[in-house]
């Protein structure tokens, strides 16, 4: 069973090159997604948006391209190429794409109670 999907396994990759944007669009490209965590490769064209939204868990992004605009409950932050972010769960966050750009995105949720 392979827990990461959607890439080859034993395959030395460049992450950036997983995704595209063509004009007007946001793609997303999912590794991994189970009750634990989530990992996905996005790649936004310049102006595009994923509007306010929170989640159950923190997520983090780390900018592989370009050049992206997150705000975490009203704070602004720009991030680049190699930076990366942790927005805390529950927090109300949004991305924006200050121009092309590329980000892989891992969330961590809170292990259920049992």
């Amino acid at each position: 069973m392979e827990y990461i999907r959607n890439i080859p396994h034993e395959s030395v990759r460049t992450l950036a090159d997983e995704v595209r944007a063509e004009k007007g669009q946001i793609v997303s490209k999912t590794l991994a997604q189970n009750p634990y965590v989530s990992l996905t490769l996005f790649a936004f064209s310049k102006g595009e948006e994923i509007g306010t939204h929170d989640s159950r868990g923190d997520a983090m992004v780390y900018v592989l391209e370009g050049k992206g605009k997150f705000t975490v409950d009203g704070k602004e932050y720009l991030l680049e190429a190699g930076e990366s972010l942790v927005m805390p769960a529950e927090k109300p966050h949004s991305v924006f794409a200050e121009e092309d750009f590329k980000m892989l995105l891992t969330v961590v949720f809170p292990l259920e109670k049992e």
